[in-house]
């Protein structure tokens, strides 16, 4: 059933431009190619209500409406061999340990903006550098980024390239774990064949990271906690989930209380000390009585706490100013800066439309490239050119001119695609990939990762929150061949 369609002017994660399957994909594909029709139609329908009968869902906000729905999936996964994973891994460790050490320097000596690596105006006027606040407090392990969440592409030569950092709330990592348990439900035959990355103990490791970050004044064996804004949030499924996982409490702000600098939450034994927050709500809403006033979902005083050495904040606050789409473009000169390497995985190509030459090129070359709000994200206030209307890039001529500083823009990369199964029919769709990096006194990247697809065809928006859905990612195990290794 499954033909193989043209792939000429995008690289194909499972096609050759022959049309030949790719190596590490030739098992799974002979498999599959045994499926009748009607088969693959029952395994879809398998997969689509394994997700709902776990209500695994996200919210979508529209006109300020939330509404909840169901995880988009395909059931064809994204294999990925052996030599690719290394690489990968290797990339991830280098960039976030580069940007960890950024944040660590531009909160105390700042050394990378007086050696003119990275222009002041970019750090001091960014409006998620929180130099007042953060300025001068030493974190446990001197770590910032307890958890992030790095999304890479392919180009049209199969390259892979860093897309964005997400250093604050990085989401998604739930939907790893759903999707390998909805695969094993749908494919059982595909589990006892191929030799596969497993990811039982990640979230060991993701707990041990937790604890890790014991705060100085700790006086016992530490208590953690995950902090989220509740149901209403769109990544609430992740919160519950992880914390369920890792053993720790799900907490909102109305649980936690601080006297005397200590943070406590209410518990059926009465109050009991917190020392380690990993929190799920925005530097905005942590604290009213250093940030948003108005916010009932954060803990008054948690401020204090923190720079008394009382409590761990994970991920760090202030760790926007290091992953806005500004900043991303020197991200290379970071790893160069403070690692004294080359970038092992490079990113796209970025202009600055508040650079008056960049901006005048960009302005007549809209309908070819990618226009980003810096500070947006879920590919909201983003304009794609060769897909947009005459209208949309006139109104996003009009948003740079009046605000250039707010805009970034990039040459529109032919991503990558890979075969979807959707309304019973294969066809090709485009892709990325969230790599999580977990850090404690060790790193660990979560093998594969978050494939992120773009189920209506042709479009290149993969965020669930734009009707993008995903697939299992599989890493093969080294051996003597890098295809899907037969274990029996």
């Amino acid at each position: 059933m499954f033909k193989p369609y043209q792939s000429e002017r995008n690289f194909d994660e499972m096609l050759e431009k022959d049309g030949s399957v790719r190596p590490h994909y030739q098992d799974f594909h002979k498999v599959m190619d045994q499926f009748s029709e009607a088969e693959l139609r029952e395994k879809h329908e398998t997969a689509q209500l394994s997700f709902l009968r776990q209500g695994i869902t996200f919210t979508v906000y529209n006109d300020n409406i939330g509404t909840e729905r169901t995880m988009p999936f395909d059931f064809i996964p994204i294999i990925m061999p052996p030599e690719t994973w290394t690489m990968i891994e290797k990339g991830m460790r280098q960039r976030v340990e580069a940007l960890n050490r950024f944040l660590d320097d531009v909160y105390h000596e700042a050394a990378i903006v007086k050696d003119g690596v990275i222009p002041r105006e970019f750090v001091e006027q960014n409006p998620y550098y929180l130099k007042k606040q953060v300025t001068g407090i030493d974190v446990p392990l001197k770590n910032h980024i307890f958890l992030a969440g790095i999304d890479l592409i392919r180009d049209q030569e199969g390259t892979y390239r860093v897309l964005e950092d997400n250093l604050r709330n990085p989401s998604g990592m739930s939907y790893v774990y759903q999707n390998r348990y909805v695969m094993r439900q749908v494919y059982p035959e595909f589990f006892n064949r191929h030799s596969i990355h497993s990811l039982e103990h990640q979230l060991s490791h993701m707990h041990d990271a937790v604890l890790d970050h014991c705060p100085i004044n700790c006086l016992a064996e530490p208590r953690a906690v995950l902090l989220t804004p509740g149901m209403y949030n769109s990544a609430y499924y992740d919160h519950v989930f992880l914390a369920q996982q890792m053993g720790i409490e799900l907490v909102e702000g109305r649980d936690l209380h601080v006297r005397d600098n200590i943070v406590y939450v209410k518990t059926i034994r009465g109050m009991q000390r917190v020392d380690i927050i990993y929190r799920r709500i925005d530097d905005d809403f942590l604290d009213p009585q250093v940030f948003n006033k108005d916010s009932a979902l954060g803990v008054p005083g948690l401020m204090s706490a923190y720079k008394k050495g009382n409590v761990s904040i994970l991920n760090g606050v202030g760790n926007g100013v290091a992953d806005d789409k500004a900043m991303y473009a020197f991200v290379p000169e970071m790893i160069r800066y403070y690692l004294n390497e080359d970038p092992i995985i490079p990113n796209v190509d970025t202009y600055f439309m508040r650079n008056i030459e960049q901006r005048k090129w960009a302005l007549e070359n809209l309908d070819q490239l990618v226009v980003k709000n810096v500070g947006a994200s879920g590919g909201y206030d983003m304009l794609i050119g060769p897909h947009a209307t005459n209208e949309e890039i006139d109104r996003f001529k009009k948003k740079i001119e009046e605000e250039p500083h707010q805009y970034i823009a990039q040459p529109t990369i032919q991503l990558s695609r890979a075969p979807a199964f959707q309304d019973g029919r294969f066809y090709p769709c485009h892709v990325d990939l969230r790599v999580f990096v977990m850090r404690g006194k060790k790193t660990h990247v979560l093998p594969g990762g978050l494939s992120r697809v773009a189920l209506k065809e042709g479009s290149l928006v993969v965020n669930s929150s734009q009707g993008g859905g995903g697939k299992d990612t599989w890493v093969l195990k080294g051996g003597e061949s890098n295809h899907a290794e037969q274990s029996s």
